[in-house]
């Protein structure tokens, strides 16, 4: 048989030789061996808005190791999240529409992760990368929605939404706290941030010992509330009438000073070359800029501080609300110069990015709704042009349309479906001009019923808690997972010290038939504290901008009550104790659990924490 190859085919072969070639490197004798992966570093900052950085135009600011990061990185400079930090996360790490995830809302049950989710610590670990979270999770407190269920080997966060909060550690402030460090509970010596970074880059150098590509999530707290920061970085702040908050400023500050740390640690480490490094925000401004009070809180046009001119700040529908930096560094990738992009982008962008960058396999099953960035860092924008971004802030138990929606394409802007603006002409959204342009408003309420609509069918699906499954037996649920009529449950310690009066269910699942223990507590139990009796006021720190909390409230508790699937029990409260306690036979399978303490005027709550073990 005679084989013909034609000028083409030789050519076409060639290139494959070629290109297979930048895949091997040559070592000694010519002998080659594949290029190792690139490590994977993603840097999300809580609260810091678009303007907090010196590099993007705030004249008041320093973030001197940021800007060197945004001036060798490509720049996506209308990049969009959610408004607020659970469903940024989502979005985030599954590459799909947060309200796809399930995570809608920051409380109420509904900053659950769904547990069909796929993260992408997941499809690292599938792929041979060793994955580790360092800081704020926010999507789960319990199995199967905790980092450790969704990937993540190495795992040192604190607990719920940010340090204070109903799940984190009892008076936690920032520094020498109290952690959950792979399933236990663990105090660690020095200050919130810096122990990130510190323990991140042990994980690093842990995994470059064993020439083990690592995916490290670096997510912050800071500079999410409360503001609690040494006065050496607020100090430098203070006195100025242009800047809202000094301490705002100096957790940024501090988070700066701990990007410095880590990108002279991949320098001297000699990790740097082959290291994506991401760094972005999970929504606008928290308070780098100040809205009167005349005005909306969230909505309004800022009048103090910077805000690189955009209108709202965190939790808004406009654009100081979800328009956030987002830079990506890779030397042996070629991202080393600094590049403004300003093609409509979003966060579930970021996976599907990494998932060509690191050439990774993902499950045929997953599909995102995110595209990558990688034509664009190239400079092809063909497949972005006509692109639609929706993002909203629901911050209900159902989703309802158009409900604090944004709807984005070019730079067009749809407001709750009424209002529109061109920000080519109106940056700041000050003129709606939705009344002189009939058909473009159709053709947006047309795409985004489309997208409503696919996304609808999901809503049904209901992020539960485990109970009685060896993951995780006993079990504490949490009053910030409760299902309530109220726009948030109380989700801070606070409203623990105070005796807030609510209560609501937790959407839970049975594991397996048995007999279950409940403890029902009004105090966290590392307080050790009786149902009556009140919490102890936690000290202001030196040097510091931590303020003593408010003394406990006591709350006279004579009865409590619970309810699960078709069983109903009440027992008479002895206040003395740190609880009280029911014995319940339950069937494996998706029920509701609620309780109640009925105070001595007849009043009623439910128990701020519950411990559910199956015996």
């Amino acid at each position: 048989m005679k084989v013909y190859i034609s000028f083409v085919s030789l050519l076409c072969l060639l290139c494959i030789i070629v290109s297979c070639e930048k895949d091997w490197k040559k070592v000694d004798k010519g002998t080659k061996i594949q290029k190792s992966k690139p490590n994977v570093i993603l840097i999300l900052v809580d609260d810091q808005g678009y303007g907090d950085i010196a590099a993007l135009g705030n004249p008041y600011i320093q973030t001197p190791h940021i800007d060197a990061l945004h001036d060798t990185s490509a720049r996506f400079t209308d990049y969009h999240v959610n408004p607020t930090c659970a469903p940024t996360r989502a979005a985030l790490l599954t590459g799909h529409n947060a309200n796809r995830a399930g995570v809608w809302h920051t409380v109420n049950g509904r900053s659950i992760l769904l547990e069909r989710e796929t993260t992408a610590a997941q499809i690292m670990k599938a792929n041979g990368y060793a994955t580790g979270i360092f800081g704020k999770w926010h999507l789960g407190d319990n199995y199967p929605s905790r980092p450790q269920d969704k990937g993540f080997e190495e795992v040192l966060i604190h607990g719920g939404g940010g340090i204070e909060q109903t799940m984190d550690y009892w008076d936690n402030d920032y520094f020498n706290d109290t952690y959950h460090h792979n399933g236990k509970l663990e105090k660690f010596e020095g200050f919130c941030t810096d122990i990130w970074f510190e323990q991140a880059m042990k994980f690093m150098a842990e995994n470059k010992a064993k020439n083990k590509p690592f995916f490290c999530y670096l997510p912050t707290n800071a500079a999410h509330t409360p503001y609690f920061v040494a006065d050496k970085y607020s100090n430098p702040y203070k006195d100025n009438e242009n800047i809202p908050s000094a301490a705002f400023y100096g957790l940024i500050a501090n988070v700066d000073e701990n990007i410095g740390k880590l990108t002279e640690y991949l320098k001297t480490s000699g990790l740097m070359d082959n290291t994506i490094l991401v760094f972005m925000t999970d929504n606008g401004t928290s308070a780098g800029a100040k809205i009167p009070k005349t005005d909306h809180r969230l909505d309004g046009f800022v009048t103090k501080g910077f805000n690189a001119g955009m209108r709202g700040i965190k939790a808004s529908k406009y654009e100081g609300g979800h328009r956030v930096p987002l830079f990506i560094h890779w030397k042996d990738g070629g991202i080393t110069v600094g590049k403004d992009i300003d093609a409509l982008t979003a966060h579930y962008d970021v996976l599907p990015t990494l998932v060509d960058l690191c050439d990774l396999e993902v499950n045929d099953s997953i599909t995102f709704d995110g595209q990558s960035l990688i034509p664009l860092i190239e400079g092809d924008d063909s497949n972005f042009k006509d692109r639609i971004v929706i993002t909203n802030s629901q911050r209900v138990d159902v989703p309802e349309p158009w409900r604090r929606t944004s709807l984005m394409q070019g730079k067009w802007r749809l407001i709750d479906g009424t209002e529109l603006y061109d920000l080519s002409t109106d940056p700041e959204q000050r003129t709606n001009i939705a009344d002189q342009y009939p058909e473009k408003m159709a053709k947006f309420k047309e795409a985004y019923d489309a997208w409503w609509a696919d996304l609808l069918p999901g809503y049904n699906d209901l992020p539960r808690i485990y109970i009685g499954n060896e993951a995780e037996n006993p079990t504490t649920l949490y009053c910030h997972d409760w299902h309530t009529q109220k726009e948030a449950s109380p989700w801070h310690q606070r409203h623990i010290r105070s005796g807030y009066m609510d209560n609501g269910y937790w959407l839970v699942k049975v594991a397996e038939t048995g007999t279950y223990n409940l403890k029902l507590r009004r105090w966290p139990k590392e307080t050790k504290l009786a149902l009556g009796a009140e919490a102890d006021i936690r000290p202001e720190l030196p040097g510091t901008s931590v303020s003593a909390s408010k003394k406990g409230q006591a709350l006279n508790i004579k009865k409590a009550r619970i309810k699960i699937q078709d069983q109903e029990a009440q027992k008479t409260v002895d206040a003395t104790h740190e609880y009280v306690e029911f014995t319940v036979d339950l069937k494996a399978g998706e029920t509701q659990l609620q309780t109640w303490f009925t105070l001595e005027n007849n009043k009623e709550l439910g128990a701020y924490y519950v411990t559910v073990e199956k015996l």
